[in-house]
């Protein structure tokens, strides 16, 4: 049966239920669903073929097995230090039929808690399921067979509990008849307790083995029962257990899957479904440990995670110092921008000042070096006595030259001599005498500060 067009991205999840001489195959890829039956003496091919006529290109397989090919039944573990595993294995060989030393299994915790009798202290009760090497090596081969690679060994009856939502803390009886055979699910609060696989011709005979199988379960009784599969109403059996039945209360994704189911046996159909819509870690897988997929504990994704936040917090205890600098940097970028223009204006006022300064520098300079002739004027009028005559008065940076007449031209020298301005006064060429005056060239220095 076929059910949409398949899209090219989206992968497809493949079940193959091994039941006797047929296998029941369903294929799941988003909400389009493709189910069929394969009878041949030579399976794996046989699959092969099946698939490549309907166009399929399924690399993994989930392979589920008959309820009646594997053995299920809950154990009670002595007290004992150790892994439970260990513990389940050494258990095993007085539990099973067929040879335990390679035989592979699984096990649940079962809840100490039930309506039987009391379990021992410090017990563990778990539910085991094994079967022999024997029956998942064929799986395992015609998965080979047809070039695919098998990713989980399941009862597939125990996947119909992904099927559905089950109410909180209820026992149900879920009855999945396929073909002649019942497959009953003791659940208890949507986990399972116990699993069976009986004959399903007679109803009362059925009923029987519900009840027998209360004790085993530790339960006095069941809230309600749960009944789907193949064509053949035992209901009217059932009602003797004084509970509803019913059918499952299949989730919204299940109806849309079990709609494509149209073709007979639905029950085996069903199973092949609930095989392929399973996801993750599968309770109770039988598969071989050579060809196990490899999946992270719970452990170590416990270990992986801490590692991530660690190493997030890390990356962030890195990147959020250097972002807080960068705001600040960003924020004084912006404040520096904003004050620029009032920064240039002070550095213009600042430059002009300094060249202001400047220039009172150069002029006090000047005024300090340079020559102030009225002053020499008036000191040489206050000096000289009233018969001499200056004819030339030469100033220059080192000193003055005196040229001129006077009645008695030696008696000058003492007179600049005594001057605060002059020192060093000599004549500078002889003295001449002319009609009744002295003609003379005096030299002077100017007398230096003193400190």
């Amino acid at each position: 049966m076929r059910m949409g067009s398949w899209p090219v991205v989206a992968p497809a999840r493949l079940a193959v239920v091994l039941l006797g001489s047929r296998l029941a195959g369903a294929v799941i890829q988003r909400n389009r669903v493709e189910t069929f039956v394969v009878r041949a003496d030579d399976p794996g091919p046989a699959l092969r073929a099946e698939l490549d006529a309907r166009g399929l290109a399924p690399r993994t397989v989930a392979l589920g097995l008959a309820r009646a090919s594997v053995t299920v039944k809950p154990i009670e573990l002595p007290p004992a230090a150790g892994e439970l595993r260990d513990m389940v294995r050494f258990e095993l060989e007085r539990h099973l039929a067929f040879p335990s030393d390679d035989a592979p299994f699984d096990f649940l915790p079962l809840p100490a808690g039930g309506d039987g009798e009391p379990a021992e202290v410090g017990t563990t009760r778990v539910l085991i399921a094994a079967t022999d090497r024997r029956v998942v090596d064929t799986a395992v081969r015609i998965a080979h067979e047809a070039r695919l690679r098998p990713v989980s060994v399941t009862v597939a009856a125990h996947d119909l509990l992904g099927l559905v939502r089950a109410p909180r803390g209820a026992r149900v009886v879920w009855v999945h008849v396929c073909g002649d055979v019942a497959e009953l699910l003791f659940v208890q609060g949507g986990a399972l307790v116990l699993s069976r696989s009986v004959p399903a011709t007679d109803g009362p005979e059925l009923v029987a083995e519900i009840t027998r199988s209360f004790p085993v379960a530790r339960w006095r009784g069941c809230d309600a029962v749960w009944l789907s599969g193949d064509a053949g109403d035992p209901t009217d059996a059932l009602e003797a257990l004084d509970v509803p039945v019913t059918v499952p209360p299949w989730s919204a994704r299940a109806r849309r899957h079990l709609a494509a189911v149209e073709q007979e046996p639905d029950g085996a159909l069903t199973l092949a479904l609930a095989v392929a819509a399973g996801r993750g870690v599968r309770p109770l897988d039988l598969i071989p440990a050579a060809v196990r997929p490899r999946r992270l504990t719970r452990p170590q994704v416990f270990t992986a995670a801490m590692a991530t936040a660690t190493l997030v917090l890390a990356l962030i205890a890195l990147l959020v110092p250097g972002l807080r600098d960068g705001r600040r940097l960003a924020a004084i970028d912006r404040e520096i921008a904003r004050i620029e223009p009032d920064v240039r204006a002070v550095r213009a006022v600042l430059g002009e000042l300094e060249r202001k300064r400047r220039l009172l520098a150069t002029v006090g300079e000047i005024q300090t070096a340079a020559l102030r002739p009225l002053p020499v004027l008036k000191n040489l009028t206050d000096v000289l006595p009233a018969d001499a005559w200056l004819t030339t008065l030469t100033l220059d940076a080192k000193g003055i030259e005196l040229v001129g007449q006077a009645a008695s031209a030696s008696t000058l020298i003492p007179l600049l001599e005594n001057s605060p301005r002059f020192e060093r006064v000599e004549f500078s060429s002889p003295v001449t005498r002319g009609r009744d005056k002295e003609q003379f060239r005096i030299r002077a220095v100017w007398e230096a500060p003193r400190s």
